[in-house]
């Protein structure tokens, strides 16, 4: 053992035994690294660890700062993964000591995981963690103020000038050169705006050494409060962007991740967004600054050396990046637009929009169009890259002319697989550019480009590279406000560059250019490529015409749609496919949150269906086992060419005559018997029995109404106040005075259950139980609501009689029956075409939707002649949609294909074989405790006993994610104790798709832990 390793081994057990003195703590001690303190881990025997941090003489205040702050957070935000204080035997937060001098000890609790520097997984969700823990931090300090934080600090960046002389320090003429102009545009650029930001106590150094990553990546701590400065706010993030990017695939994206996780739970003003790369940048300039003036001071303290080269590496790749994308970007991700002037230069290009000329042969009014497909995605796609600009040439003007049109067109937003050579590479390895950002208008070469509207010359270059722009043309235009913007013109003849000047002023529809041979234009077919550009991005003429699919929302703020600007007969424009992550930001952004997404820990990005089966993105195959929407199947042709044919012809309103309307309201009245026999048609369900309401109040001249409990009838206001799921469930306001709630008849855990002949008169009697309360108030009903099938309830199958015995009741009372058929009609129960009649009862009014139309948003009432006259009281009902001619034509479809499919019949037998096949499950698996239904509408409840019947809800949310994961079906689950897995597939689910839907239940539910 040498001398160091001797002295080593004193000091620890010196450690040990300050441990136990001080603290009554007995575990073994290991050293961890520090820049100025000795920190140390404990563990104890009986397997706790602690953080001992023994302090170097300093500043009195440095160390009051960290010990006040953790009291502080202790008290605000106690739910922080940061380290809290453990007080010694004298309840003291300090301890003096001598270990290398005179010290001061704290123990602290350690935090678990893994330091980010070392930790085995970094994902995308460490950056975001990250931000959403200084954000949530930052907030916590806001009200903090101690006076070791009000120092004039080295490492505090919003102090970056303070470096200005150490940049001679730092070896390498390129590093040296880089720092300085970082530190110029901070003094110049940076410090300026920086000083309208808020400004108060930060952590100041969430650097990889001191934040902790669970397993997964997330973040899990954060340690060392000793840079703590008071500052501005966005220094924050900055400082954490800077290690955050350290080695992660897509710099720009890190930070603007961490940026936007911050922003959702500490908002920053627009101007911190468009500082924080700049700050990134400043952060490294000062580590380079600070590491080459302590190296010069301390050059045996290698702990100054750590992360030296990787902060270089990652400076020289953020100098790579183009600054304006890169502010864009984190704009975009903390909800600010990317481009703050975009909107405002669109808005005007829409309002003036018919002043415009046409770019090209502007005597031709309408012009024809020949429009190419060049996408990605178009199986010619690789022949198009591969044939050369003469072969192309050719190609194009074939098709043209085949077209008989005036000239061809590329369309805006194609994500291409043309686009070849350097050029496309961006500054993160794996990402090219490839999204078209303008469009291409094919003719022949020397054919004249015209001015759209007024402008000026802003930018001629002649990009030359291999399948760049050519010759290109910038011009300058002002809206009424004063906001910049430019037209862009590429792949011009030469000649058009010598005719042209800097400040030339250009008319509308002015010809200023001509088309380009290949030979000239960067051999690409004759064209012309024109494009909407906001911001140039410091570019000028060299201006990308291609941008990166996954950034798209900044890309299309950094050239919008020019189809505003063209105005053809033709779409000039596609939408860009986004990966789930970003449809997931954007619904929460644009819509509003309280709509769900199914499966939303691992959500399905849907573009196809047929029959039972949806198709995802990259077209796999889900057996869809949820939607009774699309009941004859998805994408039925019969049914879409209905539609198409229709829409073809004529969409208008109701009010007009129309063969269709007409035949569609004999055919669904024929499904009813007397007196059932007059249609009124609307949008959805809901409106449907909003409907429905009024014309029992119409009628009855009552106002009340009975509900059976855990009920749903719709999403609006008057929906929600007649279903207990909703105005009884979370976010509810509770049941509105004028509405009954009926005991729901659950025959399985109800208090009337399965064997009971006389459940049905049972449970109906706690419906007159509702009619004489209010009667009790010398009220009445108008109406009762009521399922052939519980849905919501949990599937549930009513007794037999409940319904008639039910009805008899209201309509004792004066009040009338309404059988909901939205989620149960149309065959689906087997062995009628609605569910009421399996109870035997004929309703007084009848709503219908979700499957009417499959898919197609519509909805029915059908009531007798009498309700409908009372409702024609001189205020007029009109339903701008509804039974509009494509909807009448698609419901008729409906019909058809459910007769002569013979669905109905279809939905009984695999209906049965599917309960069958489910109650023979249920002889394996204990969990099951109840197989119900009728047709293709069933439930399977899942209790953990079958004696106490304890809902095995966890469980069912286990088997739910497992046949999706493992088996690629869809489920849900329902009823009030969300133990019932929901069975409601597309009628024309086949007894394969049943078979299969068993053997992977059986292999489910078999894996559930005992």
């Amino acid at each position: 053992m040498t001398q160091n390793d001797v002295k080593a081994e004193q000091e620890l057990a010196a450690i040990r035994a300050l441990l136990i003195d001080a603290y009554g703590i007995e575990g073994d001690v290991s050293p961890l690294p520090g820049e100025h303190d000795l920190n140390y881990r404990v563990r104890t025997q009986d397997g706790e660890q602690y953080l001992l941090k023994l302090h170097a003489p300093g500043d009195a205040n440095d160390l009051g700062m960290q010990v006040a702050v953790l009291d502080h957070l202790a008290k605000t935000a106690s739910d922080l993964p940061v380290s809290r204080p453990v007080p010694g035997r004298e309840r003291a937060s300090t301890v003096k000591v001598t270990v290398r001098g005179e010290r001061t000890a704290r123990l602290l609790t350690w935090l678990p995981g893994d330091i980010w520097a070392k930790a085995a997984s970094r994902t995308p969700a460490s950056a975001e963690t990250l931000g959403d823990l200084l954000g949530r931090l930052d907030r916590s300090l806001e009200g903090f103020s101690h006076a070791g934080t009000k120092r004039v600090y080295a490492w505090d960046i919003g102090r970056a000038d303070m470096h200005h002389d150490h940049v001679d320090l730092i070896d390498g003429v390129d590093k040296r050169a880089a720092v300085r102009a970082i530190l110029e545009r901070f003094a110049s650029s940076v410090l300026p705006s920086l000083e309208t930001c808020p400004r108060q106590v930060i952590h100041n150094d969430a650097n990889d050494y001191n934040v902790l990553l669970d397993g997964e990546g997330r973040v899990s701590g954060l340690l060392d409060f000793g840079d703590m400065v008071e500052t501005w706010r966005v220094v924050e993030i900055a400082v954490a962007a800077a290690y955050a990017l350290i080695g992660a695939r897509d710099a720009v994206g890190t930070i603007a991740a961490l940026a936007g996780a911050y922003h959702r739970v500490n908002p920053i003003s627009a101007t911190e967004a468009d500082l924080i790369f700049d700050l990134v940048r400043t952060r490294y300039a000062v580590s380079m600054c600070m590491a080459a003036k302590q190296i010069r001071d301390n050059p045996e303290n290698t702990y100054l050396l750590v992360s030296q080269d990787d902060v270089w590496r990652e400076l020289q790749r953020l100098e790579s990046e183009n600054r304006a994308i890169a502010v864009a970007r984190i704009r975009d991700a903390c909800g600010f637009a990317p481009i703050a002037h975009a909107a405002s230069a669109v808005r005007w290009l829409e309002q003036n929009a018919h002043g415009f000329s046409a770019i090209v042969k502007p005597s031709v009014a309408k012009p024809q169009v020949a429009v190419f497909d060049f996408a990605a995605s178009n199986p010619e796609a690789t022949q198009w890259a591969a044939v050369d600009a003469a072969l192309a040439e050719t190609r194009i003007a074939d098709h043209v002319r085949a077209q008989n049109a005036d000239f061809g067109l590329g369309l805006y937003g194609e994500d291409r697989a043309i686009y070849r050579g350097d050029a496309y590479e961006t500054a993160t390895s794996d990402t090219r550019r490839s999204v078209h950002l303008g469009v291409d208008i094919f003719a022949g070469a020397g054919e004249p480009v015209h001015a759209p509207f007024a402008g000026k010359v802003a930018f001629l270059h002649d990009d030359t590279v291999a399948f760049g722009f050519g010759p290109t043309v910038l011009l300058e235009h002002a809206t009424d406000t004063g906001n910049i913007f430019w037209t862009l013109y590429g792949h011009l003849s030469r000649e058009t560059l010598s005719t042209l000047t800097i400040g030339q002023p250009i008319a509308t529809g002015e010809s200023f250019a001509t088309f380009g041979r290949a030979e000239e234009n960067g051999n690409w077919a004759p064209h012309l490529h024109f494009q909407l550009v906001t911001d140039h991005l410091g570019l000028g003429g060299r201006m990308f015409g291609v941008g990166v699919r996954d950034q798209w929302q900044v890309w299309r703020e950094v050239s919008p749609d020019p189809s505003v600007v063209l105005g053809l007969s033709v779409p000039a424009s596609v939408i860009v496919a986004r990966d789930k992550d970003f449809l997931v930001r954007e619904r929460h952004r644009r819509i509003g949150r309280s709509l769900s997404i199914a499966y939303s820990a691992t959500p399905l990005k849907i573009v196809g269906g047929e029959g039972a089966h949806l198709i995802d993105e990259d077209g796999t195959r889900w057996l869809d086992m949820v939607n009774n929407v699309c009941h004859v199947g998805h994408c039925h042709p019969r049914v879409v060419k209905a539609a198409q044919a229709q829409m073809g012809r004529l969409n208008t309103n109701s009010r007009y005559l129309h063969d269709s309307l007409v035949e569609y309201s004999r055919r669904l009245a024929a499904q009813f018997p007397d007196p059932l026999n007059v249609c009124f048609f609307v949008n959805s369900g809901s409106e449907a029995n909003d409907l429905a309401l009024r014309l029992a109040r119409a009628y009855t001249g009552n106002r009340d109404v009975i509900t059976v409990n855990h009920a749903y009838h719709g999403h609006l206001s008057s929906m929600i106040d007649v279903s207990p799921y909703k105005f009884a469930g979370k976010g509810g306001e509770g049941r509105p005075a004028h509405v009954q709630v009926a005991e729901m008849p659950d025959l399985y855990r109800g208090r009337y259950r399965y064997g009971d002949a006389d459940a049905g008169r049972k449970y109906a009697e706690d419906v007159r139980n509702q009619v004489l309360a209010l009667a009790a108030n010398d009220r009445l009903p108008a109406i009762f609501f009521s399922e052939g099938i519980l849905g919501t309830g949990g599937q549930l199958t009513l007794p037999e009689g409940y319904l008639r015995e039910a009805y008899a009741h209201v309509r004792a009372a004066g009040g009338l029956c309404l059988a909901d058929e939205v989620q149960v009609g149309f065959g689906r129960v087997g062995s009628h075409i609605w569910a009421h009649e399996t109870q035997d009862v004929v309703p007084d009014i009848v709503t219908m939707g979700k499957p009417i139309g499959n898919g197609h948003p519509m909805a029915a009432v059908v009531t007798t002649e009498a309700i409908a006259a009372s409702f024609a009281n001189g205020m007029e009902y009109f339903n701008t949609f509804g039974g509009n001619p494509v909807s009448a034509e698609i419901g008729l479809a409906v019909l058809d294909v459910i007769r002569d499919e013979r669905l109905m019949h279809h939905c009984r037998v695999v209906g049965d074989r599917l309960m069958d096949g489910a109650r023979t499950l249920a002889k394996r698996h204990a969990i099951i405790g109840d197989v119900r239904g009728y047709g293709l509408f069933n439930g399977i409840e899942l209790v953990r006993d079958r004696n106490s019947m304890e809902p095995a809800a966890t469980e069912l949310d286990f088997v739910i994610a497992e046949m999706k994961r493992k088996h690629r079906i869809l489920l849900s689950s329902e009823g009030p104790h969300h133990n019932v897995l929901k069975v409601k597939p597309p009628a024309p689910f086949s007894a394969e798709d049943c078979d299969y839907f068993l053997e992977a239940l059986d292999d489910t539910l078999g894996r559930l832990t005992p």
